[in-house]
């Protein structure tokens, strides 16, 4: 098995795993990027990225989604509050919880650079056969299912 290669046996095709490295070093370096220009670290993007997607998260899935402690998301919270990145509200139906909203528009500059990958990637594959792309999809969700708890 190699990771160098980005092809198959013949040369002409990129492999799967290939291709989807490819995917992730390209977004990992537009990410990387805006990081820099925003001075945030890679926490702090996964974290406003995720927020972005759902915004109101609790601090308790956003610590899931991120599988850090407790107090690693309370200090995460913290320093993007400081920044007025987000803000903390009470939950409508109760009072002890805490939802967590980003306050900067994720479509205008500078912020916009978090996003832009996955933006062009969206309008990229919205051109495609959605049916296809559904397919592909699903195929990743059983791919990634069988190799994240596949024992080492």
């Amino acid at each position: 098995m190699t990771t160098s290669s980005s092809t198959d046996a013949g040369g002409e095709t990129p492999t799967l795993r290939a291709a989807l490295l490819a995917y992730g070093n390209a977004r990992a370096r537009s990410v990387g990027a805006a990081r820099r220009t925003l001075d945030i670290g890679e926490g702090d993007a996964r974290a406003m990225l995720h927020i972005a997607d759902h915004p109101g998260i609790r601090p308790s899935q956003l610590r899931e989604f991120l599988d850090i402690t407790a107090a690693g998301v309370t200090a995460l919270i913290d320093r993007l509050e400081r920044r007025d990145v987000l803000r903390r509200d009470a939950d409508a139906d109760d009072r002890r919880v805490t939802r967590i909203t980003l306050t900067v528009d994720m479509t205008a500059t500078p912020w916009v650079a978090l996003t832009r990958f996955d933006t062009r990637f969206d309008e990229a594959t919205a051109l495609m056969d959605q049916a296809a792309v559904g397919r592909f999809a699903a195929s990743l969700d059983e791919l990634t299912r069988a190799t994240a708890g596949a024992p080492s």
